[in-house]
């Protein structure tokens, strides 16, 4: 039972974390941002620039401000794991690709200073090479484009 609940909060909260970071993230909300500073600004004689006046604009700042750090967060964690499994899929997917590098975030640093020393001299042999398209042309494309078509049964 709290299970459910748990679950059906986290959807909650997940729909409206999604609305809110689509509303937050528009031209609509930065006017209506500037807009609430100019109002502060032009009441700031009204109330004689009081530090109660000043208060209040510290205050919401400080609240949105607060809450905007989790929400972008979040979104930014959701984003980073939906592009890491279509990385992952790209690597699997991919002939002569390093299996190693599925899940790659998921290693040690110490791992992954390995693996970039790796690739750091592949880049080194691959700088020596006179031609730039030498290795990467578009007739070696072409031929992977045919291999990968023959291999699903495609007809060329």
């Amino acid at each position: 039972m709290a299970r459910k609940k748990s679950n059906k909060l986290g959807q909650i909260l997940e729909r409206f974390s999604r609305k809110a970071t689509e509303a937050t993230g528009t031209s609509s909300a930065f006017i209506l941002a500037l807009l609430v500073i100019i109002i502060w600004i032009l009441t700031g004689p009204l109330f004689h620039f009081s530090d109660t006046w000043q208060l209040v604009i510290n205050t919401g700042t400080t609240i949105i401000t607060f809450l905007m750090v989790f929400l972008i967060q979040r979104s930014q964690n959701k984003d980073a794991l939906a592009i890491h499994l279509k990385l992952n899929e790209i690597v699997a997917a991919l002939d002569g690709a390093s299996n190693r590098l599925i899940d790659v975030e998921d290693l040690t640093e110490d791992e992954i200073k390995t693996l970039h020393a790796y690739y750091k001299k592949l880049v080194e042999m691959a700088r020596k090479d006179l031609k730039l398209t030498a290795s990467h042309s578009v007739e070696e494309a072409q031929v992977r484009h045919d291999l990968k078509h023959r291999k699903h049964r495609h007809p060329a």
